[in-house]
């Protein structure tokens, strides 16, 4: 049985894989279909449709209140510089590395034969030195694959 936080993020993505690029949703109604409380949906929503993972969240409160979720369609490569000189920095935890990662894929900037390899790269196994700094190489060998993608990507565009 899968958990509840998978339930109705796989949900929301099947409302978005219809072809739309935005969806509204009530909060109190996803609540009542999947019989949760409505935190359980703001959970949702806060953990696995962020701009990391390639969503925007709208919300407007109210009596007609809704939660929009709009994906971010953008040209592949185009959002590589925000991830690169933004989202990084320094250092980046090995949770935060695999959502960049699992996001490139899901927009096709990288195949899921590549995105393996990154994961591979910025592995726990791959980096094996003392924590304090793992994520800073984490960060550095993300960064420079991420250069690498940037510059396919002009030079195909």
């Amino acid at each position: 049985m899968r958990p509840l936080t998978d339930s109705i993020e796989a949900f929301i993505k099947s409302l978005l894989e219809e072809g739309q690029e935005q969806v509204d949703v009530q909060r109190n109604e996803l609540a009542q279909y999947f019989r949760c409380a409505p935190s359980q949906i703001t959970y949702v929503l806060s953990t696995r449709f962020t701009p990391d993972h390639g969503y925007v969240i709208e919300s407007r409160r109210g009596g007609g209140g809704y939660i929009r979720i709009v994906r971010l369609r953008e040209e592949p490569g185009s959002n590589l510089l925000y991830l690169i000189n933004q989202r990084i920095g320094s250092s980046i935890s090995r949770h935060d590395c695999d959502a960049i990662i699992s996001q490139l894929c899901e927009s096709h900037v990288v195949t899921e034969n590549e995105a393996g390899l990154m994961r591979a790269a910025v592995s726990a196994d791959a980096i094996n030195l003392p924590v304090a700094f793992k994520d800073s190489l984490r960060a550095s060998t993300l960064r420079a694959m991420l250069l690498q993608i940037a510059g396919r990507a002009q030079k195909e565009g």
